[in-house]
């Protein structure tokens, strides 16, 4: 189950998000979709960097029966800027952006493994019919 909450100007359409975390999770994940302010306000306190980026993620992790995996942040900017950069829709964008969050949500870390987090990014693209993500486009 996904609770998803725009707190942002962003038109967004119908997603797919709630089909891909069903094919690879069971608990609940939160998405926000934020504005710059609120994206950098967090960028620098949880990574210590200056500016936006697109997604950030935050697992859960505490041991807690029913507690969600964790909470994915997505920049509306960012959304908006890559899927007109891109040639692509809003929705396939924070579908991309859902899928790099959720696998780190899950453990996967792109900064840090031999490529396990791209792969089956890959594999999820292709599963769900999806344009090239982030991790893959910039290869």
């Amino acid at each position: 189950m996904i609770y998803f909450e725009n707190q942002s100007d962003l038109s967004v359409g119908g997603l797919q998000i709630e089909e891909i975390l069903q094919s690879l999770s069971d608990r609940e994940v939160e998405v926000y979709i934020v504005d710059d302010e609120v994206m950098a306000g967090l960028n620098l306190e949880h990574r210590g960097k200056e500016g936006i980026t697109d997604v950030l993620s935050f697992p859960c992790e505490a041991v807690v029966p029913n507690l969600p995996l964790g909470s994915i942040v997505m920049s509306a900017s960012l959304i908006a800027e890559k899927a007109r950069e891109y040639k692509h829709s809003i929705e396939d964008e924070i579908a991309l952006l859902f899928i790099h969050g959720v696998l780190h949500l899950l453990g996967f870390d792109h900064e840090r493994d031999c490529g396990e987090h791209r792969e089956r990014e890959e594999e999820l693209i292709r599963e769900f019919d999806l344009p090239l993500s982030l991790i893959v486009r910039n290869a």
